[in-house]
């Protein structure tokens, strides 16, 4: 069962750190079982219930599963491994379509807003004691988002997206708890619900987003949150339509202790409408990252929610950072209230790009996906050959396995780096590298 390797301690933290080694060396491949708690108590001479405290921690840290009877094991994928170590490194000569970043040319010069907030700082100083989320700043986002009709509810200021998510989740859920993520989905999300002890459940998804039928299937078996891409869906550029948010509030309406959380990945690169789902379930969470069309390194997210939700986020985030420095606060609240980015001129031209690589690859016979946002899906019958087949002529794209659970094949191509001339050379890439696809959707 365990081959070679023989785990060794006294204490549940040596037992626990015992198994961990053999993961990271390769001993315990993913996948192998573990010995039953009384068995191996009796081997190390322990009582089985520090042998139970020992795989309590290792769940916990995403290292290990148990699934009943069938006991514990070697994760498929252990947590501390992150997706997005599985890029293709583009060497020279090589574009690189894999990295996901936005087109630098449509970001805002930042320097008239720094300016604005380095003038403020000078007048008043941020101290400790103050208010976590500035006036001007809260005030904007959220007309912004009652325009969009997200419900009402206080807000929070988080270090980007990833950062809200961790903090909902951790808010209401406990290790081993399960959670409903769309597959493919964010790989960031992916890595990050198994490294807080969280069991990632699968829900397939189309172009309008996760499909009813696989959600109520995922609530029914008892996930404990749901998480929604509204818009520009990573990777496959989908949108949450009128007609499926009016199916998947009916749905969450009859599980209304189930959390909702709301990633609107889209917000200013899309000109499609947000539906929020918010409000169906008493707790709840919408997320509006400024990244994609603000800058990366603009590390900001606006949360809303429910009152109870967000206290908590708040509350905890006083024990730790404290806040979101008010220079970077500031300057976030220049760029939105002066108009710094035409959302729909950058939804224009990464549409242009996306529009024009789908239609030139289904020219090709090789479906591909985008409704919104700067990504393409493209499914694959061998994503790791297609992935070299593409890297040989000319072009580093993201592999599947960054983003995929249970769901087919396929890579991720980034358009933002593309402009009109490369788009029929990509595509005759892309078709020579696809091999053949049943012509499904990637729902």
């Amino acid at each position: 069962m365990l081959g070679e390797y023989r785990i060794s301690g006294r204490r549940a933290s040596e037992i626990a750190a015992s198994v961990e080694r053999g993961v990271g060396s390769g001993d315990l491949a993913p996948g192998h079982v573990l010995p039953p708690m009384r068995e191996l108590a009796s081997l190390l001479g322990v009582n089985p219930n520090t042998v139970a405290a020992a795989y309590r921690t290792l769940r916990e840290r995403g290292v290990i599963e148990t699934a009943g009877r069938r006991g514990s094991r070697v994760r498929a994928r252990p947590a501390s491994t992150a997706r997005g170590s599985l890029r293709i490194e583009a060497p020279p000569g090589v574009r690189d379509l894999g990295e996901g970043n936005p087109d630098p040319v449509l970001l805002p010069d930042i320097g008239e807003a720094l300016a604005d907030a380095a003038e403020a700082y000078a007048r008043q100083p941020g101290m400790y004691g103050e208010v976590p989320v500035l006036p001007e700043l809260s005030a904007f986002a959220r007309a912004a988002m009652d325009a969009d009709g997200v419900p009402a509810g206080p807000l929070a200021v988080t270090s980007g997206a990833l950062d809200a998510i961790e903090r909902v989740l951790s808010a209401h859920l406990k290790p081993g708890d399960p959670v409903a993520v769309e597959d493919p989905g964010w790989g960031g999300l992916l890595d990050l619900v198994p490294a807080l002890g969280l069991r990632a459940v699968p829900v397939a998804l189309d172009d309008e987003g996760p499909l009813p039928g696989d959600v109520e299937r995922a609530l029914r078996a008892g996930v404990r949150a749901l998480v929604v891409t509204g818009r520009a869906q990573n990777p496959t550029g989908a949108a949450v339509s009128g007609r499926r948010a009016e199916e998947l509030r009916d749905v969450l309406a009859e599980y209304p202790g189930v959390l909702l959380i709301e990633d609107d990945h889209g917000h200013a690169i899309v000109d499609l409408p947000l539906h929020p789902l918010g409000g169906v379930t008493e707790r709840w969470a919408l997320v509006r990252s400024v990244a994609k069309a603000y800058g990366p390194d603009l590390r900001l997210a606006v949360l809303t929610g429910d009152a109870l939700t967000v206290d908590r986020v708040t509350g905890r985030q006083r024990l730790g950072p404290g806040w979101v420095s008010m220079l970077l606060q500031r300057t976030v609240a220049h760029l939105w209230m002066s108009g710094a980015v035409d959302a729909a001129v950058i939804a224009r031209s990464y549409g242009e790009r996306r529009d024009a690589l789908i239609g030139a690859l289904e020219a090709r016979g090789v479906p591909a996906f985008g409704r919104s946002g700067m990504n393409v899906w493209v499914p694959v019958s061998d994503e790791t050959g297609a992935v070299a087949r593409l890297l040989q002529s000319g072009w580093a794209v993201a592999p599947g396995a960054r983003f995929r659970m249970d769901s087919p094949q396929g890579v991720r191509l980034t358009v933002s780096p593309l402009a009109a001339a490369d788009i029929a050379p990509l595509a005759d890439a892309v078709a020579a590298a696809a091999g053949p696809v049943r012509p499904v959707g990637h729902g």
